[in-house]
């Protein structure tokens, strides 16, 4: 056959080959991609959707989509910030934010630690209520089982706010808050899989660490179990429930067992906050992974220095949906002055946000920017 007429089969070879590459190679969704490039997957369209949703997210140039008007000032209040426990890098970033928004308003703010225990939680907001302050902040623990003190809270006509206290943002009726801070919880959980769904190339097996004895990180879990298996070749391999108090003491042991049970299968993890890497970066050190290397780490909450800290060197973990830990204090801060006037909440909820060596430019928090002039001139500071 000659040349003349072979070119035609040729060219349509050639256009069937470049046309099956094609269909295998795609644009990676973050430096270092193991699987850059890769784009065939059991799941196509989930990968489209995700590798979508996660450009947006990791945006860092934003602006403040918050509240611009409410009352002003009112002078001379006291909160007091019952933490779950101060040991929760979330919990404590969110009593900065809180002092400090406190600071400019003129009003004064007390923080009782409960500890991680449920009869330290009650003792800390039996105290709390006991001091008859203007307002009690709910940081990070479910309110239903501390009921009868908030039923003196309730008598004593002390307004409540939650901080990750129930599973939405907003006002709630059972138990009784003025509002609920919090980035949404479907949000966050969905974003944390979109990105490995993502970053994967829809091939990952992975680790989901959770802490079941609280409500708002037990839903969390649960969804982003839900959103990988949107992606039939991302496989759950275990879900680790490890309370955040015993974080510490029980995720090295753990990540041992899931190093020698699941190997290299074992390429993802995803926790309901960051600290759990910081605990499992010994266990994987020693068992001689690269910081990094698999598997790779995403915090689905808090975003803590120590977190970015950790994936801005690289050190067993690569991202974090973090929560807008600063801003939320003055949030707080913002829903109680309008409380204290007799003016609903203010109905705001931060978007989600993917911060990366990337994208972090070096820093070690995130918070969308202008919520400092924004809170200011809404309070007349």
């Amino acid at each position: 056959m000659s040349y003349h007429r072979a070119a035609p089969a040729l060219a349509a070879l050639i256009t069937v080959v470049v046309t099956v590459v094609g269909c295998e190679r795609g644009s990676s969704t973050g430096p270092g991609n193991p699987s850059e490039g890769v784009t065939r997957a059991g799941c196509p369209a989930a990968l489209a959707k995700a590798r979508s949703a996660v450009r947006q997210a990791e945006k860092v140039d934003v602006s403040w989509n918050g509240p611009t008007t409410g009352p002003t000032a009112l002078p001379g209040r006291t909160i007091v910030y019952v933490a779950q426990t101060m040991t929760n890098p979330g919990v404590a970033g969110v009593a900065k934010g809180l002092r400090e928004a406190a600071r400019v308003i003129g009003w004064k703010v007390r923080v009782i630690d409960g500890q991680g225990t449920p009869a330290g939680i009650q003792a800390a907001l039996s105290e709390a209520v006991g001091v008859r302050p203007s307002g009690i902040v709910l940081g990070g623990f479910d309110p239903n089982a501390t009921s009868s003190q908030l039923a003196r809270a309730d008598a004593a006509r002390i307004p409540l706010i939650g901080w990750h206290a129930v599973g939405s943002p907003g006002p709630s009726r059972h138990p009784k808050l003025f509002t609920n801070v919090t980035t949404r919880v479907g949000d966050v959980a969905e974003i944390s899989a979109d990105w490995i769904i993502a970053r994967s190339g829809g091939r990952a097996g992975v680790v989901v660490f959770t802490d079941a004895s609280i409500p708002f990180a037990r839903k969390k879990s649960q969804l982003i179990e839900k959103q990988l298996a949107t992606c039939a070749d991302v496989r759950l391999l275990a879900s680790e429930n490890i309370p955040i108090p015993d974080a510490s003491s029980r995720t090295p042991q753990e990540v041992s067992s899931l190093l020698s049970r699941f190997g290299s299968r074992w390429t993802y993890s995803v926790a309901i906050n960051d600290l759990y890497f910081a605990d499992a970066a010994p266990a994987l050190r020693e068992a001689g992974r690269e910081g990094s290397g698999p598997p790779f780490n995403i915090g689905a909450g808090d975003g803590d220095p120590s977190a970015f800290q950790r994936i801005n060197s690289g050190q067993f973990q690569a991202a974090t949906v973090p929560e807008p830990l600063t801003e939320q204090g003055w949030q707080i801060v913002d829903e109680f002055n309008r409380a204290f006037a007799g003016k609903p909440a203010s109905g705001y909820v931060a978007p989600v946000h993917i911060a990366t060596a990337a994208n972090s430019g070096g820093a070690t928090s995130w918070d969308p920017p202008g919520y400092r002039e924004g809170y200011r001139k809404i309070w007349g500071r």
